[in-house]
């Protein structure tokens, strides 16, 4: 792909998803926006509310983790199995902003996934499937090792997005604050889903919630001249029909057309795979050669 074709085809598509959002404010609520006590409606489940608490409140950013920031190019990594045996750790670490999701493991995987970390997203059911509700001691310790690799990361957790997480962030705010773990937490915006949401509607993609994957996407095309995806395969057979996992690190098994699941993995897919055919990403979903 050529780099001039690139970088105009990125440039267009950054000043179409401008008039939807601006990711420097999105990205996070800020201080000076809510104070402890506050009541936020859930942008999924309107009639649910929650509270600002105290440590959510200290744990809010009092300018956007990324103002003024601006990248050359951006990797973010999805959680599919393609990642397996891919040997693309080398090339992800490479770029000059690396994007991962929803905690997912690296260490044991850094030959095909890296390591680099900028910031890494944390849905709150990732605390119950990954780490066990933090039932005993033992899951609890493992949270904080991961948290304490993160060493200075942007952590971006969606704490009002649907209820039923409340706790969980809770507990994850409440170790950062004892532990005085090196993040910077980011909470995003009450408007970024819909607004996300609504870009992609303009471009007749009709997704239900996008996923943390798309979110990232559309959000880095406001600071990355070049983004690379790598682990966006929603298919459980590979491009040679070899089986594929659903995440690279657990054996979970979703159903990626499952009318109950929130996301339209596919469909999004279909999408990326189009911006990757103009020039406007660059999708890898086989092994790297180790250039960018």
């Amino acid at each position: 792909m050529a780099l001039s074709v690139f970088l105009s085809s990125s440039s267009s598509k950054r000043k179409h998803i401008l008039k939807f959002l601006d990711a420097e404010k999105d990205i996070s609520v800020l201080k000076g926006t809510l104070k402890p006590g506050d009541i936020i409606h859930y942008v999924f489940d309107r009639d649910s509310t929650m509270n600002v608490s105290q440590n959510l409140y200290a744990l809010l950013p009092r300018t956007s983790p990324l103002k003024g920031k601006h990248y050359r190019t951006c990797a973010i990594v999805g959680n599919s199995g393609i990642l397996l045996n891919s040997g693309c750790g080398k090339e992800i670490d490479a770029h000059s902003f690396v994007i991962r999701c929803n905690l997912a493991p690296v260490q044991e995987y850094i030959h095909d996934v890296g390591m680099k970390t900028d910031l890494v997203t944390m849905n709150p059911s990732v605390i119950q499937r990954a780490f066990e509700d933090l039932v005993n001691d033992t899951w609890r310790e493992k949270l904080l090792q991961r948290l304490h690799s993160l060493n200075g990361s942007i952590l971006w957790i969606p704490a009002f997005m649907a209820k039923g997480g409340k706790e969980r962030v809770e507990w994850v705010n409440e170790l950062i604050l004892k532990h005085h773990i090196n993040v910077r937490t980011a909470y995003p915006s009450l408007r970024l889903l819909h607004a996300v949401r609504g870009y992609w509607l303009t471009n007749k993609v009709y997704i239900k919630r996008p996923t943390t994957g798309l979110l990232m996407y559309t959000l880095a095309t406001r600071f990355c001249n070049q983004i690379y995806l790598y682990g966006f395969w929603p298919f459980p057979q590979g491009p040679d029909q070899s089986p594929v996992k659903y995440h690279y690190y657990d054996s979970l098994k979703y159903g990626y057309m499952s009318q109950t699941s929130p996301h339209t993995m596919p469909l999004e897919f279909k999408a990326l795979k189009l911006l990757h055919l103009q020039g406007a990403l660059k999708l890898t979903v086989g092994p790297c050669n180790g250039t960018t």
